[in-house]
C-alpha cells in the first residue's frame, strides 16, 4: 500500500498538502473524509487519527497528523526542490518561523468567516456581531504583519496562501495582491481551481441548502468551535 492522504478540501491545511503533493508529483491515495458530515469523528476514522483532525497521512504503519509536519515529511521523503524546504539552516528556520506564525495567526483568524457565513447558520447558530467585527480587525492586523514581516520586498514568502471566505483580502494591498498572482502563476490556474473549487462554491451550496446535515458528533464539535471564537 502506498501513501494515503485523508483530507477534505474544505479544510485549508488539507488544500495545502494536496497542492504541494500534486505540484511535486507525489503519489498519494486520496481518502476523502467529509468534515461537514462529521466523518472525522466517526469510529472508523478515529482509529486512524485519534485526534479526529485533517489532513492525516498514512505511510504503511506510520501515521502523521498536522499539515506542517506532513509537508516537511513529504518534502524530505521525496527530496523536493530546495525552494520548497531549503537545505540552508537559516532559510529552513524561516520556513518554520512562518509555519508557526501561520498556525497561530492565520488559521484560526481567517477561518472564522466560514463559521459566520456557512457553518454557524447550518446548525442554527449566529455568531454575535461584536465577534465578527473583532475578527475583521484581527484579519486586517494579520495581513499587515504578513505584508511587513513575512513578505516585505521579496517575491515570495515562506509559507501558504491565506484565503478567507467572502472577503476581498488584498484590496488596497498591492504587494500582497501581486504576491498572490505570482503564487497562482507558479502553481498553475488548473491546480488552484481544482484545490479551491469546493471552498469557493460553499456559499452557493449554503444558499441552495445543499450542504449535508452534520452528524450529532459533528454538531457538538461545531458548537464548541463557535463558542471559542474570540
Amino acid at each position: 500500500m502506498g501513501l494515503e492522504l485523508f483530507l477534505d478540501l474544505v479544510s485549508q491545511p488539507s488544500r495545502a498538502v494536496y497542492i504541494f503533493a500534486k505540484k511535486n508529483g507525489i503519489p498519494l491515495e486520496l481518502r476523502t473524509v467529509d468534515l461537514i458530515k462529521g466523518q472525522h469523528k466517526s469510529k472508523e476514522f478515529l482509529q486512524i487519527n485519534s485526534l479526529g483532525k485533517l489532513p492525516t497521512l498514512k505511510d504503511g504503519d506510520f501515521i502523521l497528523t498536522e499539515s506542517s509536519a506532513i509537508l516537511i515529511y513529504l518534502s524530505c521523503k521525496y527530496q523536493t526542490p530546495d525552494h520548497w524546504y531549503p537545505s540552508d539552516l537559516q532559510a529552513r528556520a524561516r520556513v518554520h518561523e512562518y509555519l508557526g506564525w501561520h498556525a497561530d495567526c492565520i488559521r484560526g483568524t481567517f477561518g472564522i468567516p466560514l463559521w459566520v457565513q456557512v457553518l454557524g447558520p447550518l446548525i442554527g447558530v449566529q455568531v454575535p456581531e461584536e465577534k465578527v467585527e473583532r475578527n475583521r480587525t484581527a484579519i486586517d492586523q494579520a495581513l499587515q504583519w504578513l505584508e511587513d514581516k513575512f513578505l516585505g520586498d521579496r517575491p515570495f514568502l515562506a509559507g501558504q496562501q491565506p484565503v478567507a471566505l467572502g472577503y476581498e483580502l488584498f484590496e488596497g494591498r498591492p504587494r500582497l495582491a501581486a504576491w498572490r498572482g505570482r503564487v497562482e502563476a507558479f502553481l498553475g490556474a488548473e491546480l488552484c481551481q481544482e484545490a479551491h473549487s469546493i471552498i469557493l462554491s460553499i456559499l452557493e451550496q449554503a444558499a441552495k441548502k445543499t450542504l449535508p446535515t452534520p452528524s450529532p458528533e459533528a454538531y457538538q464539535a461545531m458548537l464548541l468551535r463557535i463558542a471559542r471564537i474570540p
